[in-house]
């Protein structure tokens, strides 16, 4: 009988457990690979372990230089998409206007649209406008690096606004009610209350559009043009065997992604508690004036 009652009370909890292991057990191969010296470029399998592959991840410079590349993409994306899409996520949730509705169904369609189909109306766009240019004022601008940043902030927007807004959401305005209430100006309520509060939601968000455009392929090919991005590379280097340092790459990003997000979450309770405690040490201030 414990034994039937300890798992009736834990076997969620151990499917979970079994669920996440699955997940990760990809990751965990690829983070075993990189400690791995191939018996031959073609081979897959553990043949030897060693160092190398971490003390010389550049083994190859066209690997890194598409690296460089791809976060330096990501990077650009992630900052004009975060922006836009917490703006764009504080106007519909505080905000209502006309055309509200219309503009949420909007922001699900890159996020439904297959790649593929945005990927060849991005080339048609570009290459249209490019023609144009070159009409009327004599250049135009080809394929390359920044046709990549606005495919990729196209797409990343959506998916900021979708996450900044469930935080949003699921915040309590009594918090900054609270704050007003005791005479705090609207850019001190936003900036001690609102921010913190929000912020956790904002960094996932930033987090999630990053490796979106880190990671993209396929929307990325049909815009490159001779510009050579991480995924890009890994395509190719495929047909004649992909380098061991490729998988150095891959679990350095996780490890990275995973403390960014540990970050978040810890200063996300800190900030909650500031919140929570902010209200009650000011309303304790203002009783006690004469």
């Amino acid at each position: 009988m414990r034994i039937s009652r300890w798992l009736a009370d834990r076997w969620v909890m151990g499917v979970a457990l079994l669920v996440l292991a699955y997940l990760s057990l990809p990751i965990m191969v690829v983070a075993g690979l990189s400690f791995n010296r191939p018996a031959s470029r073609l081979s897959y399998d553990f043949n030897e372990f060693t160092l190398d592959n971490w003390t010389h991840p550049c083994a190859t410079s066209d690997m890194c230089d598409a690296v460089v590349r791809s976060v330096q993409i990501g990077f650009i994306a992630t900052v004009v998409s975060t922006v836009l899409g917490t703006l764009m996520a504080f106007a519909l949730v505080r905000h209502r206007f006309r055309g509200r509705s219309g503009i949420n169904l909007l922001i699900f369609l890159p996020m439904a649209t297959p790649e593929l189909v945005m990927g060849t109306s991005l080339l048609a766009l570009f290459v249209w406008s490019d023609n144009q240019l070159r009409a009327i004022f004599g250049f135009g601008v080809p394929q390359g690096f920044w046709t990549i940043v606005i495919a990729h902030v196209m797409f990343c927007v959506s998916f900021v606004v979708v996450t900044v807004k469930a935080r949003l959401a699921g915040m309590d305005r009594r918090l900054e009610e609270a704050a007003m209430d005791l005479y705090a100006s609207e850019w001190q309520t936003f900036r001690r209350i609102t921010l913190p509060l929000v912020l956790p939601g904002i960094l996932a968000a930033a987090l999630l559009a990053f490796s979106l455009s880190f990671d993209d392929f396929i929307i990325t090919n049909f815009n490159a043009g001779t510009t050579v991005t991480f995924p890009m590379y890994v395509w190719g280097a495929a047909q004649r065997g992909i380098p061991p340092q490729v998988n150095v790459i891959g679990t350095a990003m996780f490890v990275i992604a995973l403390l960014l997000v540990g970050a978040s979450s810890l200063r996300g309770r800190r900030a909650r508690r500031a919140a929570l405690t902010a209200p009650a040490v000011g309303a304790g201030t203002a009783k006690s004036r004469p």
